[in-house]
């Protein structure tokens, strides 16, 4: 598995303008793919004293597209059920935390790598655009988005990297935890998690 593509995963999950998010699946894809490559490539953004601006614009253009609710009940699955209204919350603000100080930190790595959109399966409020991670030494990779239409605008929920999908491995580490420490144990460990990558 390249877990190493995850640095990337968010090229298609990041956005500028709420405009974007209008258009079909592939559009906002590629549309939040340029708007990154736009940050990372910023030679302003780059000097050290723009860090925590750059950062910010990072996180910004991740959230405005990523479902950080949607994919929080997905990884939890049936323990999200069990939760109760201040819990969901507190475990979707720490899960988003994680996702974006993680992240957004290997975004910024960016190095030239191209990605080349294929296939766009609609059905219903639900897509999915295939594409392909093509780094400069000619590695290719697949990178496949799943969105849900809500409203008018399409979200991102999951991507799906050399086949495996990003919300059931983190379903299937959730679920580990909390079968065998409990769930307050899984939410000690993002939080101590989220707390060591802390964005500057």
């Amino acid at each position: 598995m390249k877990w190493l593509l995850l640095p990337l995963l968010f090229l298609g999950f990041t956005i500028g303008t709420p405009a974007f998010g209008q258009g079909s699946p592939t559009e906002v894809v590629k549309k939040t793919v340029d708007e990154v490559i736009r940050i990372v490539s910023d030679k302003e953004l780059k000097k050290p004293q723009n860090e925590q601006k750059r950062r910010r614009e990072l996180k910004q253009a991740i959230g405005a597209i990523f479902d950080y609710g949607e994919m929080t009940q997905r990884s939890l699955a049936r323990h999200w059920r069990q939760r109760s209204p201040a819990e969901k919350k507190e475990f979707t603000e720490l899960f988003e935390t994680l996702l974006e100080n993680s992240y957004a930190g290997k975004i910024e790595s960016y190095n030239q790598e191209k990605v080349v959109y294929g296939r766009e399966i609609v059905q219903g409020n639900n897509a999915e655009v295939r594409s392909t991670v093509v780094t400069p030494k000619r590695d290719e990779y697949s990178l496949d988005y799943r969105l849900m239409k809500k409203g008018e605008k399409w979200m991102v929920y999951d991507v799906v990297i050399e086949g495996v999908s990003l919300v059931a491995n983190y379903r299937t580490q959730f679920n580990k935890i909390i079968m065998s420490e409990g769930y307050p144990a899984l939410v000690k460990k993002l939080r101590t998690k989220s707390e060591e990558i802390k964005a500057p």
